[in-house]
């Protein structure tokens, strides 16, 4: 069995998918399905690039009127969850990119096709063109989503509208200004769903990388309000505790005045690429009183222009006692992952207590 994520689009998939539009579609030729799909070169599409492929052998057998494809687009999927295939899967991210590529400019069946789809398979990628084009009206039509009976398309609400969403289109005009935003996380922000509610977080984080005055103040006014409320708010403020932002810090009760660290060691000062770094240090709480330590680590990649980029990892958060002493020993992977590239020279580590670095080493990384 393949392990690369783009054979989901297997030849078992195809032809179950085929067997779908066969009964949706009349007169559904599935050889020639087939035959359009896996045209010379297929094997060497990217997972993106198949996904849009799809798309675009999929038009071939619709309507050619968008208004009409979309009312088939709600059969084939109404046959889907009846054959209990592929609901929630990544495989079909191409009947949203359907939608995104061949209804762009009719908007009405567009958001209604969305609606429906995004219970199905979400939609947050394709829903973003849309979001560019259409930003002031698409914005009310989320803050009407984030009041519906169905969490997907609340959720839909929260995700699609993130200023950045990664591996999606950014919007501009809510990065410059996320009142339109926050009034549909206002919405869901005690939302019954864990799924929602990690959502609004994230699109929360997304909005602190350009207004941390706005999470600031979120942060203030939703405090307390639930404890589901508080870890929506905490974890939307992770970016700016990982940057040391000092009013979050406070809001958090995270001082390092009274934090000591000693014995910071690298363990293991050459680093073979594939292998691990090894260091460890001993924090103690010297307050008369209980304190909350977050304790984190920050890597200076060596990158190939020569210049070092900053990555900050959690090791943790919690009550330290009065007099409290830890030793704490982490291994940080360079085991290759096709998210980062490691280049051999000298790299730095520092130790995060409550937002301030407290000491920098250097390791050498070799191949």
């Amino acid at each position: 069995m393949s392990s690369l994520l783009k054979d989901i689009y297997s030849p078992a998939f195809y032809s179950r998918f085929a067997d779908v539009l066969a009964v949706v579609l009349p007169d559904f030729d599935k050889k020639r399905f087939l035959a359009l799909i896996f045209i010379d070169g297929y094997e060497n599409k990217a997972l993106k690039e198949r996904m849009r492929h799809n798309s675009i052998v999929l038009h071939e057998f619709m309507p050619a009127d968008f208004p009409a494809a979309a009312e088939v687009m709600k059969k084939i999927i109404i046959r889907l969850r009846a054959e209990h295939f592929g609901e929630d899967s990544l495989a079909m991210m191409f009947l949203p990119d359907y939608i995104e590529v061949y209804g762009i400019n009719h908007y009405e069946a567009s958001v209604k096709a969305l609606e429906f789809i995004t219970q199905f398979v979400s939609c947050e990628f394709a829903v973003r063109p849309f979001l560019l084009k259409y930003t002031e009206q698409l914005m009310k039509q989320m803050q009407q989503w984030s009041l519906h009976e169905n969490y997907k398309v609340r959720r839909f609400a929260s995700e699609g509208s993130r200023p950045r969403l990664p591996w999606g289109l950014a919007i501009p005009t809510l990065k410059k200004d996320p009142a339109q935003v926050m009034a549909v996380l206002e919405s869901l922000k005690n939302d019954p769903s864990e799924w929602v509610r990690k959502s609004v977080a994230n699109n929360l984080n997304d909005i602190s990388k350009d207004h941390p005055e706005v999470m600031i103040t979120i942060a203030r006014q939703w405090h307390g309000i639930s404890k589901e409320t508080d870890a929506i708010i905490k974890h939307g403020s992770r970016t700016l505790l990982k940057k040391g932002h000092a009013e979050i810090l406070q809001h958090y009760g995270l001082e390092s005045k009274s934090l000591t660290m000693t014995g910071f060691q690298i363990l293991t000062p050459e680093v073979k690429i594939g292998d691990s770094l090894e260091f460890m240090f001993i924090v103690t709480n010297d307050h008369s009183e209980k304190q909350i330590v977050r304790l984190e680590y920050g890597i200076y990649y060596h990158k190939a222009n020569g210049q070092l980029s900053k990555k900050v990892f959690k090791i943790s958060e919690r009550p330290y006692l009065p007099g409290e002493k830890v030793v704490v020993k982490r291994k940080q992977s360079f085991k290759l992952i096709t998210t980062r590239t490691f280049y051999p020279g000298l790299h730095q580590l520092s130790i995060i207590i409550n937002g301030e670095e407290k000491e920098l080493k250097s390791f050498n990384i070799f191949v």
